[in-house]
C-alpha cells in the first residue's frame, strides 16, 4: 500500500522501539536517531532494568517494560518491532490497529500466514508497514542492481548462491540454545535468519521468485532447526536459481553469482567483498563499504516515505514474498518435523 504521512511534512518522525536487543545497539537504533527527520524517543524491553539501561546509554528520553504502554504513548509516531520473529505479527498488528506505522525486523514473521495477517491489518488501519531488509538500500547492492539494469552482463540467465559457516560453539548446549535456532521463536534456523537476506535481495535485483523448492536437514544434530539447505528457484523470464546453505561447514563461504548472456557478476551478501564484473574479456571490481549504522540508508527511505517525500524499497508486500519462498523451500523439512504429510513445493503467488 502507499505510505501515508504521520505528521506534517518535514516534521520529525518520533520512533519507539519494541525489543531493544542486540540488533538495535549499532545497526538500527542509532540509525533511527541519525536519519534526517527522525528521532528515537522511547524504547521497550520486558526486562525493565535493561530497558532503562538502553535508554540511558543511548540518550533516549523514555523507556517501558510493557509493549502496549509504548504503543499508546502519544509522543510516539511510529513503531519499530525489533523482537524475535515469533512476536512480530502480534506486536505489529497491535501497533497498526493503534494507528501507527510499523517498521519490523526481518524475517517479517514466522510464516506466510502471519505475513498475510500483518498486511491485512496494515490495509485495514490505513497505515504502512515496512520490513528491515536493509540490503535493498545499501550502496553496494544498488551498484549490483545498476549493473544488471544497464545490461552489463546481458540478459541474466542463472543465479548461484553459496553461504557456509562453521558450527557455532554456542549451539553445544541444547538446553540453552539461542532463539535464532529455535523454530518456535525464529521460524527455523540460520537459513531463515541469514538466507532470507539473500533471497530478498535477489527479489530486489531480479524480480519476485515464481517457483521454489528445496531439501533441508539438521546435519549436525546440534539443534532441531535446519542447518543445511539446498534449494532451486526461478525468477521471471526463466532465470534459474540454486542455493547451498550450510551452517556446520568446514569454512566460511559467501558468494552470489549472476550469470548473463554476456558476462557474470559476483558479490557477497554478508562479507564486505568487492562487486566483480567479468564481461567482454575484462574484469572490473568495486569495493563499497557498509555505513557505520548499516540500517541507516533504509531507515532514511522509511522516514522519507512517512513524510510523503519518497518511497521505501522494503515493504510488507515485498518481505511477505520472501517469507513465502522460505516456506516453499522448507516445506518438506517442516512437514517431516511435525509429522504432517509432505508435499512438493512449487509455483508461488
Amino acid at each position: 500500500m502507499a505510505a501515508v504521512r504521520v505528521r506534517a511534512e518535514e516534521a520529525l518522525i518520533r520512533w519507539g522501539i519494541l525489543g531493544c536487543g542486540a540488533v538495535t545497539e549499532v545497526k538500527s537504533g542509532p540509525a533511527l536517531q541519525r536519519a534526517p527527520g527522525s528521532a528515537l524517543v522511547a524504547v521497550m524491553r520486558r526486562d525493565a532494568g535493561r530497558a532503562e539501561d538502553y535508554a540511558r546509554r543511548h540518550g533516549v528520553p523514555r523507556w517501558y517494560a510493557d509493549a502496549d504502554a509504548l504503543i499508546a504513548d502519544p509522543e510516539v509516531d511510529a513503531v519499530y518491532v525489533a523482537s524475535p520473529p515469533s512476536s512480530h505479527a502480534p506486536l505489529a498488528i497491535r501497533a497498526l490497529r493503534a494507528g501507527k506505522p510499523v517498521y519490523v525486523e526481518k524475517p517479517m514473521a514466522l510464516d506466510a500466514g502471519e505475513c498475510t495477517a500483518m498486511l491485512d491489518a496494515s490495509r485495514d488501519a490505513g497505515q504502512p508497514l515496512f520490513v528491515a531488509y536493509y540490503r535493498r538500500a545499501l550502496p553496494r547492492f544498488l551498484k549490483v542492481r545498476e549493473l544488471v539494469a544497464e545490461g552489463a552482463i546481458g540478459q541474466p540467465r542463472r543465479v548461484r548462491v553459496q553461504l557456509h559457516r562453521t558450527l557455532d560453539p554456542r549451539y553445544a548446549d541444547s538446553a540453552a540454545l539461542p532463539w535464532r535456532v529455535r523454530p518456535e521463536l525464529s521460524g527455523g534456523g540460520l537459513f531463515v535468519d541469514l538466507g532470507s537476506h539473500t533471497l530478498d535481495l535477489l527479489d530486489f535485483l531480479l524480480g519476485p521468485v515464481v517457483e521454489a523448492s528445496g531439501e533441508a536437514r539438521s546435519a549436525s544434530g546440534a539443534y532441531p532447526a535446519e542447518d543445511t539447505v539446498e534449494a532451486r528457484f526461478m525468477f521471471p523470464g526463466g532465470i534459474e536459481g540454486s542455493g547451498d546453505w550450510c551452517f556446520c561447514s568446514d569454512a566460511r563461504r559467501d558468494v552470489v553469482e549472476i550469470e548473463g548472456s554476456r558476462g557474470r557478476l559476483s558479490f557477497a551478501t554478508f562479507d564486505e567483498a568487492p562487486v566483480v564484473l567479468e564481461a567482454g574479456g575484462r574484469r572490473q571490481s568495486w569495493s563499497i563499504p557498509n555505513p557505520p549504522h548499516i540500517q541507516q540508508p533504509l531507515v532514511e527511505t522509511v522516514v522519507a516515505a512517512l513524510q510523503g517525500r519518497g518511497d521505501c524499497p522494503s515493504t510488507g508486500e515485498t518481505a511477505a514474498r520472501t517469507t513465502a519462498v522460505i516456506d516453499a523451500i522448507l516445506a518438506r523439512f517442516r512437514n517431516a518435523a511435525s509429522g504432517a504429510s509432505t508435499r512438493a513445493a512449487g509455483p508461488l503467488g
